[in-house]
Formats: structure tokens, C-alpha cells, sequence
């Protein structure tokens, strides 16, 4: 039984030594995940560039984790920062704390927070574990905006604002 069983084994070595293997040189060639894989958070822009945020707050009483901390603000006609009345001033997530569960990503009603495909997190303070809302939010595409600003700053009478036919 022994001398079987040993066989067996070493039949099982020399076999999986001719198989190619699985290895991802990683900094060079990132493994590919999943379509439902959660990652990175990213607050998400609109397309004229205006922040999908809103600062509701929602996303912070989704968490279970409590890993989300909103504070808002008012928009201002000089200074508009969402199409909504209010944008969120500050926006942080501890990523320590969070357990990357996706609910912040459901009770958002503008869809500005959502997780996306990215799994290189490593810090190696604290301090760098608390992403602020500029290491979050997607940046404007070099150039500016993509689209022109459907309507002046200050002016919209709905929470996403429509582009205007161009005449």
C-alpha cells in the first residue's frame, strides 16, 4: 500500500511539472478579476464634468462598517461643485474598516460612489489608509470638460441636469 500510494504521488509530481504554469509576473501584468469583482472605491463624475455626489450621506448610514464620513455643503451660484443644491465637502473612507460589502454603492441615489476593478491597496501608515475625496473622485479628462455646460452655474432647475439642444 505504501509503494502504491508513494507511486501515486510522484506519478502526480512528474505530471504537474510538464503543465504551464499559473504565475502573474504582477507589476508587469496585473491578474485579470471578475466583472462583479469590488474593489477601489471611485466617486464618479457627470459628464460635464459636475460631481455626482451630492452629499446625502447616505452611502455613511449604508455602511455597516461605518467606514464613510460625508460632510456637505451648499452650492453657490460662483461656486458649483453638483447640479444639486448641496455637494459634499468633504468625503472620506477609511479603508481599514471597510469590508468592501457594496452597500454604500446601493443606497446611493446618483450612483457617485461605486467600486470598481481596482485591487492595489497597500499603504504602510494609517494616516494613508483614510482615502480623502480627491484621492477618490475621478478626474476631469485632460482638456477640461468633455461636454459644454448645459445650462450657467446656478441655474438648474433639475438634479441631473439636461444638455441643450444645440442650435
Amino acid at each position: 500500500m505504501v509503494v502504491i500510494d508513494l507511486a501515486r504521488g510522484m506519478w502526480t509530481t512528474l505530471r504537474s511539472m510538464f503543465e504551464k504554469p499559473v504565475t502573474y509576473q504582477y507589476p508587469e501584468i496585473k491578474r485579470p478579476v471578475r466583472e462583479r469583482f469590488r474593489g477601489r472605491h471611485e466617486l464618479k463624475r457627470y459628464d460635464n464634468g459636475l460631481e455626482k455626489c451630492i452629499g446625502c450621506a447616505l452611502c455613511a448610514a449604508a455602511c455597516p462598517a461605518d467606514a464613510i464620513f460625508v460632510e456637505a455643503s451648499e452650492n453657490t451660484d460662483a461656486a458649483r461643485y453638483s447640479p444639486g443644491e448641496r455637494y459634499a465637502s468633504t468625503y472620506e473612507i477609511n479603508m481599514l474598516r471597510c469590508i468592501f460589502c457594496g452597500f454604500c454603492e446601493d443606497a446611493c441615489p446618483t450612483e457617485a460612489i461605486v467600486l470598481e476593478h481596482n485591487y492595489e491597496l497597500s499603504f504602510t501608515e494609517r494616516r494613508q489608509a483614510v482615502y480623502p475625496k480627491e484621492m477618490l473622485l475621478v478626474p476631469v479628462p485632460p482638456g477640461g470638460r468633455t461636454t459644454p455646460m448645459p445650462t450657467e452655474p446656478g441655474t438648474f432647475d433639475r438634479s441631473i441636469p439636461m444638455m441643450q439642444d444645440p442650435k
